[in-house]
């Protein structure tokens, strides 16, 4: 038989202990550790979706590397082609963890109406085109369907739409200008999809339409593009994959990932990292200092206890484990709590979208949620001994109770 884990069972069980003097202090202390775990939880399942999504959103606009030619073309029109005829094209199968490669151009435009005008950049796809994040974005209509003849149908943003008020089914004219010194080219599109990804700065942008209408338009053959956009299974692995991607490319091309293209909006979401980080840090030595005081009462208050099994042969290290064992009982009281509540909050917003956010700061709607048994497993085991470790310090205290004196203590 454990003799301390049988004591502090007996204190536990003890019901003068739950309303005694230290009761409220112990419930304070309980009551921290459950608030610290619902704000660590929600610190991170907020802070890794709102990462994840924005992320997200930046990767079906570019893929997570695209190859290009070399050239010092900075802007969003492709200029120079490239042939489809490649190695590595249509299966990128010399890299592992590729999950796509798709070939695209683009080039810019201008949407005209009876009574108003847009500048836009019109991305060519093709039938290889990876609709998957796309679909995610539909609020009306569908995706286009280049996989047929060539045809005028196009994708546009709900902001565009809105800006232009156009609806689902209307007609456009497009104004494709090569130089100066010539007319435009006109293609009229057909609006059958409208999408909104939260993301402004690309959604007043992109329009998506048949990439053939692009070789056209720039005089290229059927199977030259402007770029290729890679995916790849796990988002983490990116540099690795750029690195083993960037020495399977033709010396002529370029290979570029996309949080160093979109260098800025990433080096942003980086700091929810830091703020995350800075949250579980005050958060554990808050719950910590009140295990703490309620640790210490605990011990002022059983002081006549601590004298007699003193007394009656046991070490310090004994007795120290029987009030261990009661933190650990209280910390773990805390955590049951902090996660049934702390795990409510997160589902009832996954389902339910109870928190907003203004999608012109940070470019979703709703704050987004991250869900993983495997955070929340490390979360709850690290708080749990973080917080034992820190009650080491204090339990010391017993070794300096002499059991004469605590014996007569009152």
């Amino acid at each position: 038989m454990n003799f301390e884990l049988f004591i502090a069972k007996r204190i536990i069980g003890n019901k003068a202990y739950k309303s005694s003097v230290s009761a409220p202090i112990i419930k304070i202390g309980i009551a921290a550790i459950a608030i610290g775990i619902i704000v660590m939880l929600i610190a991170i399942a907020t802070g890794f979706g709102l990462q994840q999504k924005i992320r997200d959103k930046v990767v079906a606009f570019n893929g997570h590397i695209e190859i290009t030619n070399y050239d010092t073309n900075a802007s969003d029109e492709s200029q120079v082609p490239i042939s489809l005829k490649q190695d590595f094209y249509p299966e990128f199968k010399t890299v592992e963890g590729i999950k796509h490669i798709q070939g695209v151009a683009t080039k810019f435009a201008v949407i005209r109406t009876e009574t108003d005008f847009e500048g836009v950049v019109v991305k060519g796809v093709g039938a290889d085109y990876n609709w998957e994040y796309f679909e995610e974005f539909l609020v009306e209509g569908r995706v286009p369907d280049f996989t047929g003849k060539r045809n005028e149908e196009i994708l546009i943003s709900s902001y565009l739409a809105n800006r232009l008020e156009f609806k689902l089914g209307d007609k456009f004219q497009t104004l494709f200008t090569e130089s100066l010194d010539k007319m435009p080219r006109i293609i009229n599109y057909e609006i059958v999809g409208i999408y909104n990804s939260g993301f402004q700065e690309l959604d007043e942008k992109f329009c998506i339409a048949d990439l053939r209408h692009i070789q056209r338009l720039n005089k290229w053959k059927e199977d030259e593009i402007g770029s290729f956009e890679i995916f790849i299974e796990d988002f983490s692995a990116i540099d690795e994959k750029y690195k083993e991607v960037f020495k399977e490319t033709p010396s002529l091309l370029n290979a570029t990932p996309v949080d160093k293209k979109y260098y800025t909006v990433f080096e942003w979401i980086k700091i929810f990292d830091n703020n995350t980080y800075g949250i579980i840090a005050i958060m554990i030595i808050v719950a910590g200092i009140n295990m703490i005081t309620a640790l210490l009462v605990l011990i002022l208050e059983r002081t006549t206890m601590i004298g007699v099994l003193k007394a009656l042969g046991s070490s310090n290290w004994s007795i120290r484990k029987v009030f261990l064992y009661n933190a650990s009982y209280l910390i773990g009281l805390g955590l049951l709590w902090g996660n049934i509540i702390g795990l409510g909050i997160l589902f009832a917003q996954k389902y339910f979208k109870l928190f907003p956010l203004n999608p012109d700061t940070y470019y979703v709607s709703e704050a987004p949620v991250y869900i993983s048994l495997d955070y929340i497993l490390l979360l709850n085991i690290g708080t749990f001994i973080a917080c034992l470790l820190m009650l080491l310090i204090p339990s010391i205290i017993i070794s300096k109770i002499s059991p004469v004196k605590a014996i007569r203590f009152d």
